[in-house]
């Protein structure tokens, strides 16, 4: 799913979004990070209104949801079963296509996003490079992704992810590219360090028992579950990122990095 391209190691598998239909409508992270980005748009775009946006890697289309309170929308999906499912309720456009070979003209589109999709990408450099092309001199391009190799566990093979990343890291993709960066932050920084905990005990457990002999990969939202208080207590910590981000704070470090770059 996402905006894999040909350089994905896989689709995903075929029943998988639809459980991530109800995953991005119901799980904390899913939701609180959703507030984030829209509130995030709306500061360092400032209040933008009829802008035509660009949702790469779509899903099942509740980033493409909250695109539209800024303008017309655009989605693109990789999978086709996923993209199929989502055109069957999603009320703006979502076809098929690769971030690495984005079906649209250069300089079409004032804000081009990209909420964790460059990570299940092998050619990482060359999808940056298609957002970059897309976008309007002047637009902008956001992007998140997942933060930190150490931080690795079941929840990123079960997700076909190729990599996690540091800010440098992220910012050095767009070294060729002309324009600047607006806006870095890392965030998810409050549970930062019980999460890089529960990563790191998890994978020392599972080189302990064995993990190809023992057990199948889990992603997280599979072992912490998405409903009662474990999902309630999650959803209110991570909604401190919100306010201290609304309220102008950067984070130096945190489970997920969000960036804003601007095309000269």
């Amino acid at each position: 799913m996402r905006g894999n391209g040909k350089d994905s190691r896989t689709i995903m598998d075929q029943d998988y979004y639809k459980a991530y239909y109800h995953l991005e409508r119901e799980h904390w992270w899913f939701l609180v990070r959703r507030k984030i980005l829209a509130e995030r748009i709306r500061h360092i775009l400032r209040n933008p209104h009829q802008i035509q946006s660009l949702n790469v890697g779509a899903a099942t289309g509740t980033t493409s949801d909250m695109l539209m309170e800024f303008g017309t929308v655009m989605s693109i999906e990789y999978d086709e079963a996923c993209c199929k499912f989502t055109s069957s309720f999603l009320e703006t456009p979502i076809q098929q296509g690769s971030i690495l070979e984005l079906p649209f003209t250069n300089n079409q589109y004032d804000l081009v996003t990209a909420f964790d999709v460059v990570e299940h990408v092998e050619d990482h450099r060359k999808a940056v490079e298609e957002l970059w092309r897309v976008c309007k001199p002047g637009g902008h391009i956001a992007i998140t992704v997942p933060a930190y190799q150490f931080l690795w566990s079941p929840h990123d093979e079960i997700n076909h992810h190729f990599r996690r990343y540091t800010l440098p890291e992220l910012k050095r993709l767009f070294d060729s590219l002309p324009g600047e960066f607006v806006y870095t932050t890392y965030y998810n920084a409050f549970l930062f360090l019980p999460i890089a905990a529960f990563r790191l005990l998890t994978n020392l457990w599972l080189r302990l028992i064995g993990k190809k002999e023992k057990m199948p990969a889990r992603g997280d939202h599979e072992v912490l579950g998405m409903h009662g208080w474990v999902n309630r207590i999650l959803s209110g910590i991570f909604h401190l990122d919100y306010y201290c981000l609304k309220a102008g704070m950067r984070f130096p470090a945190g489970v997920s990095i969000l960036v804003f770059f601007k095309k000269s």
